[in-house]
């Protein structure tokens, strides 16, 4: 006889990080995951650096000076926070925690530090993906063509990038960005094969022991 009061599974949010060398391509691909998945969203970080042309407040970043900067980090507010090149970016903690709690997913295009932090503080909700560039001649180019840095962050980016790529064991995958609408694709490939792990799926014990109950 089929139970009359079957257990429902519900799915825990996941962090999904994205993380590269500055010109890799990892605000690229996060840009085309949101664009072909509707169940994940963007975390909108807090940073002390100035907004750059064609950046949104609140869409891009949350751009904050260096005193409240610093008293969200003090107060525990930041979920992780790092600085990078001189500026300083963090993730408000209490809007992602809710997003995660109500099953929906949240990206994070973030350098390793931040993953560090995250993997320190919520490891079991953490996916995280590492790109590498095909090459150095085209992390540089790729950092030329953006046309919004001088020549003087460009060259202080491409020596800062050997120790960034050091970081790629500590990440969960890596792939090798040799063009853009692959490595999204990718990158889908992970995500749905996450959203599926057992950890993830509420109430799934309960689920099975009904439907053997009723066997």
């Amino acid at each position: 006889m089929a139970a009359t009061n079957t257990p429902l599974i519900h799915r825990r949010g996941l962090m999904l990080v994205l993380s590269s060398p500055s010109g890799a391509g990892k605000t690229t691909i996060a840009r085309g995951l949101l664009d072909r998945d509707s169940g994940i969203t963007m975390s909108v970080s807090v940073t002390t650096r100035a907004m750059r042309p064609g950046e949104v407040e609140g869409l891009d970043y949350y751009f904050i000076d260096q005193q409240r900067f610093d008293r969200m980090a003090e107060t525990g507010d930041l979920l992780e926070h790092a600085r990078v090149f001189g500026n300083c970016y963090g993730t408000p903690r209490v809007a992602v925690e809710d997003a995660l709690g109500a099953g929906r997913d949240v990206l994070f295009a973030i350098d390793w530090q931040g993953a560090q932090q995250l993997a320190q503080n919520a490891r079991d909700d953490l996916v995280s993906v590492f790109v590498l560039p095909p090459s150095v001649s085209e992390l540089e180019r790729r950092l030329r063509g953006r046309g919004q840095d001088s020549e003087e962050v460009i060259a202080n980016r491409m020596a800062k990038a050997s120790n960034e790529i050091s970081h790629w064991p500590e990440y969960d995958y890596v792939i090798v960005n040799h063009d853009v609408e692959e490595s999204i694709t990718a990158v889908e490939s992970i995500l749905r094969a996450e959203r599926l792990r057992r950890r993830r799926q509420v109430g799934l014990p309960e689920f099975v022991r009904s439907i053997q109950n009723t066997l």
